[in-house]
C-alpha cells in the first residue's frame, strides 16, 4: 500500500491498493477510484457497532474497497477546509479524536465510540458526550480544520484549549472540563464559559479551525425566507 496525501487547503489522500488489499471509510467518503477495485457496503462490526459509530459523527454503513488487480488508486477527499493528518498504529496504541474526524484507514484499524468520563467534559466541551477512539494496527487518516499543531506534553503538563480545538491526543492524556474564572473573563472575554484542559504525558493534536466558528460567521448571511 501506497499512501500520499496532496492538495493545500482542501487536501485528499491518493491510496494506491496492491491485489487483495483493502481501506474502508464512512458511506459517501471516496472521492475517485480505479475500475478493478471492488466495494462493499457492511455494518461492520454489527449494528450497535455501527450504531455507536453514528453517535460519533460517522455513518451507520462503512464501505470497505478492496483492489482485484495490482496497483489501483483510490482517492478520499476531505470535506472542510484544513489538513488530512496520517497514523501509522501499532499494537495496543489508541487515540482519542473529535467528532467525524475518521477519514479511511486499514481494515486492522478499530474505529469505537468514546463517552465521555464526566458529564460536565460531555455537556460543555464543545464535541457532545461522545468522542472517536481509534485502535488496531495499520494506517489511519484523520480530517482537521485548518492549519494544526503538534504538542508532546510531558507528565503533568497542561494545557488548556479553547472549545473544539482538540483534533486527536494519546489515551495517556487526561482530558477534562474547567470553568472560565472570572466575572469579566466570562461575559466579555469572547471565550465561552469553558475551556478543555489536557494533562500529560502524551501527544496532543491541534486545529486552528472549528466548524462551530466557520458555522457561526456564516449564519447572519444565509439568506432567510423572511428577506
Amino acid at each position: 500500500m501506497k499512501c500520499d496525501v496532496f492538495g493545500n487547503d482542501l487536501p485528499g489522500v491518493s491510496i494506491t491498493l496492491d491485489q487483495g488489499e483493502s481501506v474502508y471509510t464512512q458511506s459517501g467518503g471516496m472521492a475517485w477510484m480505479d475500475e478493478q477495485i471492488k466495494m462493499e457496503t457492511n455494518l461492520k462490526g454489527g449494528l450497535m457497532k455501527g450504531i455507536g459509530r453514528m453517535f460519533s459523527g460517522e455513518s451507520l454503513f462503512m464501505a470497505t474497497y478492496t483492489a482485484t488487480a495490482p496497483n489501483q488508486e483510490i482517492v478520499f477527499a476531505s470535506t472542510f477546509p484544513g489538513q488530512i493528518l496520517e497514523f501509522d498504529l501499532h499494537k495496543g496504541e489508541e487515540w482519542i479524536c473529535q467528532k467525524s474526524s475518521f477519514l479511511v484507514g486499514e481494515p486492522s484499524i478499530h474505529l469505537n465510540v468514546e463517552w465521555t468520563k464526566k458529564f460536565s467534559a460531555g455537556l460543555f466541551g464543545g464535541e457532545g458526550f461522545i468522542l472517536q477512539r481509534i485502535s488496531g494496527e495499520g494506517k489511519v487518516f484523520l480530517e482537521a480544520a485548518g492549519s494544526v499543531v503538534k504538542r508532546e506534553l510531558a507528565a503533568g503538563e497542561v494545557i488548556k484549549v479553547d472549545t473544539g480545538n482538540v483534533v486527536a491526543f494519546n489515551r495517556s492524556v487526561r482530558y477534562e472540563i474547567e470553568t472560565v474564572k472570572g466575572f469579566k473573563n466570562i461575559f466579555f472575554g469572547g471565550e465561552g464559559l469553558f475551556l478543555t484542559k489536557l494533562t500529560g504525558p502524551g501527544t496532543v493534536y491541534l486545529q486552528t479551525l472549528t466548524m462551530q466558528n466557520v458555522a457561526t460567521r456564516l449564519i447572519p448571511y444565509i439568506p432567510t425566507s423572511g428577506n
